[in-house]
């Protein structure tokens, strides 16, 4: 018998890697999974950053917040009660009723959810301008830059009638800068091709301003026809829309339209022609190199036919359209509403900044090339191209230098006042808890100036609208008062129009607090 060796196959065995490939491997893995949860993180770097903003700032919300809140604690305890001011808008709602579950902690949730949300307008505003610019990979940077300056412009937008600047609004925990990070949200996941989640952000910000209505509307019928399955949640949508509106209110007040009367007759409407008078404003949102930049990009992309841009132009005059017709129907159109459209002109304005980045250098090589002929070397003509570039970049930045310094004196001012706000908010809540509620209210109706009746109904935890004191009904109808008026560096408490019945309640109702 013979026999036969089989030889078995070598046994291969795995090389092991080295050492810098094992390090390179969770450094990879990482990354990965930090771009996987880029939302998520982005939005817990957001929250911790405008945690330290809030801290730092010391500012408190402004009337209209605190009226919000309000309407939280009244409605955990089933007393909401929206008429009299803040103007009814349900957007806020959504997060001061749950957050009334946790006491007076509602104040600095409200605050830095507001911060967050309006921070995110800004990183919106820099993808949407980095998208606009259209440069080519090798020139990508072109882009970055146009998302920095899209970024800076937003923040420098003003109030002039107020006066106040952008970044007022946003420490004031306003919901205007939020509605501008909703919008420039949904155009950016529209641009993404992400239809759904654009129609729930115009969803969200059409719950703050009824200007977004229009752009719900189009947003909802898009999908509508191209997308049948998502028909159920447009239905629900517009019933929330209608429910939160106008149901609400038309529960809690005189009126299912208590938002349209408070919001007319304000003393800040526009005084003369409407339509200049709301265009004037809406021109003074930006500075003037701001707004040229702006058209120059129109230009281009009607030149080169993009037509996103066009159709981002389009939206912010509609926008413009319909504040004017609110103008017109008596609504104030007061320049923080048309925040959103400004934000628009602002990231046009960086667009054509970041083309001037892309195409300048090019330019000026060709040009040096035809002037000169082949006597200039190439590196010698891309590095004149390269200067000539970030010469025209400071040039632009130069000329908003000017309302630059005017914004920073001006939020300069505007911080130390919030700062002497928030220390004279704080006396008036121990005023209250040294007092007590119930012993205020046996007394009298409580009179407090108007700046910070929100503030005390806060404190307090009763409606806004048991707080204002008309002259004509209070010579008709003799009550007792409860003054509280702000002196430097406190406040004073006493009793007016006192009658017998209340003269013992009356009697504790004497107080001065200084610092």
């Amino acid at each position: 018998m013979s026999e036969q060796t089989i030889d078995a196959p070598p046994l291969e065995v795995p090389a092991e890697p080295p050492p810098s490939a094992r390090r390179e491997r969770p450094r990879a893995d990482l990354a990965e999974l930090a771009y996987r949860y880029r939302w998520v993180l982005t939005a817990a770097g957001l929250l911790i950053v405008s945690l330290l903003i809030v801290l730092y700032a010391s500012a408190r919300p402004g009337y209209d917040p605190y009226g919000w809140l309000v309407w939280g604690k009244l409605t955990i305890h089933l007393k909401l009660d929206t008429n009299g001011a803040p103007s009814w808008k349900p957007l806020p709602f959504l997060f001061t009723v749950p957050y009334a579950v946790v006491g007076h902690y509602a104040l600095w949730l409200w605050m830095v959810t507001s911060v967050a949300i309006s921070l995110g307008g800004v990183i919106f505003a820099w993808r949407i301008a980095f998208r606009l610019t259209y440069s080519r990979p090798e020139r990508r940077y072109a882009s970055y830059v146009a998302g920095l300056f899209a970024a800076v412009f937003v923040l420098l937008m003003q109030d002039p009638i107020a006066p106040a600047n952008y970044m007022h609004y946003l420490l004031s925990a306003e919901s205007d800068t939020m509605i501008v990070a909703l919008c420039l949200a949904a155009v950016d996941f529209h641009l993404e091709e992400r239809h759904r989640w654009a129609f729930w952000m115009w969803f969200l910000a059409g719950l703050g301003r009824p200007e977004v209505w229009p752009f719900l509307g189009l947003a909802g019928l898009w999908l509508w026809w191209k997308d049948p399955g998502f028909r159920i949640w447009l239905y629900g949508a517009l019933g929330a829309l209608v429910v939160l509106w106008f149901v609400i209110p038309g529960i809690s007040s005189k009126s299912f339209f208590t938002a349209g009367n408070i919001a007319q007759n304000s003393p800040r409407a526009v005084h003369g022609n409407k339509v200049t008078g709301t265009v004037d404003r809406f021109h003074e949102l930006e500075a003037n190199p701001v707004w040229i930049l702006a058209l120059l990009t129109v230009a281009w992309a009607i030149w080169r036919r993009k037509l996103a841009i066009l159709a981002l132009a389009a939206g912010a005059l509609a926008w413009l359209i319909i504040e004017i017709a609110f103008a017109l129907k008596g609504y104030p159109a007061v320049p923080r509403y048309m925040f959103e459209a400004g934000a628009v002109v602002a990231i046009l304005g960086a667009v054509f900044v970041g083309r001037i980045v892309h195409e300048l250098p090019g330019l000026i090589v060709q040009l040096v090339h035809r002037i000169d002929g082949a006597r200039t070397s190439a590196r010698l003509a891309a590095l004149l191209g390269t200067w000539g570039t970030v010469v025209a970049i400071v040039v632009v930045a130069g000329s908003m230098f000017g309302a630059v310094h005017r914004q920073y004196r001006l939020e300069r001012l505007d911080l130390r006042h919030e700062r002497a706000r928030t220390a004279q908010i704080g006396r008036l809540s121990t005023v209250v808890s040294t007092l007590g509620v119930s012993n205020m209210l046996a007394c009298g109706q409580p009179n407090i100036p108007i700046a910070y009746q929100s503030v005390f109904a806060w404190y307090a935890g009763i409606k806004t609208g048991v707080l204002y004191v008309s002259p004509g009904y209070l010579k008709a109808h003799p009550h007792p008062l409860v003054n509280v008026y702000p002196i430097a560096g406190g406040w004073k408490v006493f009793p007016s129009h006192v009658d017998a019945a209340h003269a013992a309640a009356c009697h504790r109702m004497r107080f001065v607090l200084r610092r």
